[in-house]
């Protein structure tokens, strides 16, 4: 059956970078896929200064292109924090999409915006009723964690793998031309650290796995399943 998968990030290459062959593996298995990102204003980062209406777009057309939806809220980087007013905006994402399964950035990370969001993100995933003041709204039955590279994460262990070998590809296209936006000007793949980092890491977790490529994650509610 079709499930509605919603994952939330801080930055627009947040989800993109940590689970993208995740994501594109749910969109080509027939499920709805949704990325909601709480930073919506790049004003105040300099490499897209005078251009950050752009990589909004940009963001949402190449989402589009591969069957993905993408939000964003309107906050701008180190301009929020977990309060009652943020918790309820996202709830309210979560209530309207009625996710099955949420993917949520690691709580421990070198970066403010990501631990901001990783907590804000925990707390409507978990309690969208309550937080929005109702009788229902839907909480997913999976959460997990992903993480977004040794670069911020920290003390990331992982409890789930995926192989995304057939969704690398697609995968690197997606990232690289976000990267190439931020470049503004020739863009190589081979040095570019994002993408080169996300390579090492995929093929770090495939080699645990026993896949080419894979992405790992940390389910947050630990269930119970019959052995196959």
């Amino acid at each position: 059956m079709s499930k509605t998968i919603l994952a939330i990030g801080a930055h627009y290459d947040d989800c993109p970078y940590g689970i993208p062959g995740i994501l594109l593996k749910a969109v080509r298995q027939h499920h709805r896929v949704v990325i909601l990102n709480l930073i919506g204003d790049y004003s105040n980062w300099p490499p897209v200064r005078g251009r950050e209406q752009g990589l909004i777009e940009l963001s949402v057309r190449l989402a589009k292109e591969r069957g993905i939806e993408m939000r964003f809220l309107k906050h701008a980087s180190m301009g929020f924090e977990p309060n009652l007013e943020i918790k309820r905006a996202v709830a309210e994402v979560v209530a309207e999409v009625a996710p099955d399964t949420a993917y949520l950035l690691w709580r421990h990370d070198r970066h403010a915006d990501h631990e901001a969001a990783s907590a804000i993100a925990h707390a409507a995933l978990s309690q969208p009723a309550r937080l929005l003041g109702r009788d229902h709204a839907k909480a997913p039955s999976q959460v997990f964690w992903f993480d977004n590279g040794p670069g911020h994460t920290i003390d990331f262990q992982p409890d789930t793998y995926v192989d995304v070998s057939d969704e690398w590809t697609s995968a690197m296209e997606w990232l690289g031309a976000l990267m190439a936006y931020i470049k503004n000007g020739p863009f190589n793949p081979a040095k570019d650290g994002a993408m080169e980092n996300k390579g090492i890491l995929a093929r770090y977790r495939g080699m645990a796995c026993g896949a080419r490529y894979a992405e790992a994650v940390r389910a947050v509610r630990r269930v119970v399943r019959e052995c196959d």
